[in-house]
């Protein structure tokens, strides 16, 4: 069972207020966050991730019956976003080999059967910096499962893909459901939001 609580979250930048008091729990399943550009969406992704404070308000995960900080928590969060940028200067298998060295525990998918599975393995010795932005969501979406997460954070996942792309996106969320672990998905978008089992609308 993995859980996230969230209590009166808020966070300003400067004088500017962009998220104000969002409570909320949910457990395991899948997580929408819905609202119009500018709503907070990211920012909020970024402060469960552990990867941004909030002005004011706190976030506890608990996985594994053990309660966790959202520092604590990033080992189990694979996160993919559109502003997380890969090296444009290495393939997209040394981009991924990379990433799976950085790893400190053994969880680790084969590089190959991420290239097959995101339907990249014709471009793994293509510099990450030519591919098509659509090719690179998916190279995003791979680096994000590498480490077999618990935990998998998507912003806007299915920017820039085509068809068969949004059908990866799909299929990787009920994978995630069925192995009974927690996704997160961040979008305006409603055939991203029809995945979801519960949605938090910021806009409210």
């Amino acid at each position: 069972m993995i859980e996230i609580s969230a209590d009166n979250i808020a966070k300003k930048y400067g004088r500017k207020r962009v998220l104000n008091g969002v409570s909320f729990h949910h457990h395991t399943a899948v997580l929408g966050i819905a609202g119009s550009n500018g709503s907070g969406k990211s920012t909020l992704l970024k402060i469960i991730s552990g990867l941004l404070k909030p002005s004011s308000g706190e976030v506890q995960w608990k996985v594994k019956d053990e309660n966790l900080s959202p520092k604590a928590v990033i080992p189990f969060i694979g996160f993919s976003a559109p502003y997380v940028q890969l090296y444009e200067e290495l393939t997209v298998e040394e981009n991924l080999r990379f990433l799976a060295e950085l790893q400190k525990n053994s969880a680790i998918e084969d590089i190959n059967d991420l290239l097959v599975r995101f339907e990249i393995k014709e471009l793994q010795n293509s510099l990450y910096g030519n591919l098509s932005t659509g090719q690179q969501q998916r190279v995003k979406l791979a680096s994000a499962v590498i480490k077999k997460p618990s935990i998998l954070i998507m912003d806007e996942p299915g920017s820039n893909l085509d068809h068969q792309g949004k059908l990866l996106i799909k299929n990787l969320v009920q994978t995630f459901r069925d192995n009974g672990n927690m996704v997160i998905i961040a979008s305006n978008q409603q055939d991203e939001l029809d995945l979801c089992d519960n949605i938090i609308d910021l806009n409210d």
